[in-house]
Formats: C-alpha cells, sequence, structure tokens
C-alpha cells in the first residue's frame, strides 16, 4: 500500500548548502543545455562535463538517451512523455545540485513551458539555460545520429525542427552558435558564466 502524501515530510539533511560549498571548493547548479538535434548539445556537454572534472571540480553529465537507457525507460515520444522525461530529470538534477554538483542537462526540451517548469523545480538561482544554437540546415548536414535521414524517409514521426515545433529560448543566459564558434570556444563560455555567477573561484 502506497503511502498517504500527508504524511510525507521533506527530510532535511544536517548539512548546509554553505558547509557544502565550502568543502567542494563550487556552489552546485544545473547547466541546461537547450537546441535541436545536432545543434552540438552533447559534444559541448561533454566537453564541460571533462573539463570541470580535470581541474578538480564535482560535475556530472545527465544525457538524453543515457536516462531512456534506465530512469525514462517507459517514456515513449508523445508530448505527455516528453513532459514528464523533462520532469524527472529536472527533479534528478536539482538532487544534484542540492548535493553541490555541477549537473551538465543535455536536453532538446524544445517547448518554453518545459524549461520554465525545470527552472522552477531547480530553482531559478541554480539554473543557467544556455541556448545551444545552430540552423536546421547545419544541425542536418552534421546529422551525428542519422535520425534527419530517417525522418525525410518517412521513419520518424514528431521530429523537432521538421514536424515537431521548437521554441527558442527568449533571453537565455547564454546564448551559443555553434555553426560559427567551435565547441572548446563555446565550452569556454560557460565555464565564464560560471565564474561570473560565483559557482566557481574565478
Amino acid at each position: 500500500m502506497s503511502e498517504n502524501p500527508e504524511n510525507i515530510e521533506w527530510q532535511q539533511t544536517a548539512t548546509s548548502d554553505a558547509a557544502r560549498a565550502k568543502a567542494l571548493g563550487q556552489r552546485g547548479c544545473v547547466i541546461w543545455l537547450t537546441g535541436l538535434s545536432g545543434a552540438g548539445k552533447s559534444t559541448i556537454g561533454l566537453r564541460l562535463e571533462a573539463q570541470l572534472v580535470t581541474e578538480g571540480h564535482a560535475a556530472f553529465l545527465l544525457d538524453g538517451d543515457n536516462l531512456r537507457h534506465g530512469l525514462c525507460a517507459d517514456l515513449g515520444f508523445s508530448n505527455v512523455d516528453r513532459d514528464e522525461n523533462i520532469r524527472r530529470v529536472s527533479e534528478v538534477a536539482g538532487l544534484f545540485a542540492d548535493a553541490g554538483i555541477i549537473t551538465v542537462c543535455t536536453f532538446i526540451s524544445p517547448m518554453l513551458e518545459q524549461r520554465a517548469r525545470a527552472r522552477d523545480i531547480v530553482g531559478s538561482e541554480r539554473f543557467i539555460e544556455v541556448f545551444v544554437d545552430a540552423s536546421l540546415e547545419v544541425c542536418e548536414g552534421r546529422d551525428p545520429k542519422g535520425l534527419y535521414a530517417r525522418v525525410r524517409q518517412g521513419e520518424i514521426e514528431e521530429f523537432t525542427g521538421i514536424t515537431a515545433d521548437y521554441e527558442p529560448p527568449v533571453q537565455p543566459d547564454l546564448h551559443l552558435r555553434t555553426d560559427t564558434e567551435d565547441a572548446s570556444a563555446s565550452t569556454d563560455r560557460i565555464i565564464d558564466v560560471l565564474c561570473q555567477a560565483g559557482i566557481l573561484s574565478a
């Protein structure tokens, strides 16, 4: 029998955010990379995670494909399932941030409402939205997973950017143009934002 939600209370830990930040030398946050498939989210996310860890920071990448192998394996790609996928990821990312970890999330998350909800769950003060932007033509030309080709052949329906909408961020915390900027430069710009926000020591 499931527990009555009225009897469930949030268990506060004995460790404060300030104590975690002092121990880790950083503040926990969520870096949310959004953009079309092929825009470069995973490439930048992988580089960012590796660079942070190499420099001695606690960082972890939450990748959309990886989570669909486990936590979100029961979800499909309907609008309802996509919303639930982002909700679950946001809750997990928030817990990682609670632990003081710099959490890098790479998700298309096409709708403004989805990303606004993610920000609300994580907390606006520790949520950094990064718009990884490249034209549809550039993304389709890269087609790292062969998905665009499958869409054009009619094998995939409801594909973001072609048969399903993508609502670009209105005021992202950082706007990266990956059709004119390489992944290394984009990663450096995210690091700069982390330093300016006091997440990392400058």
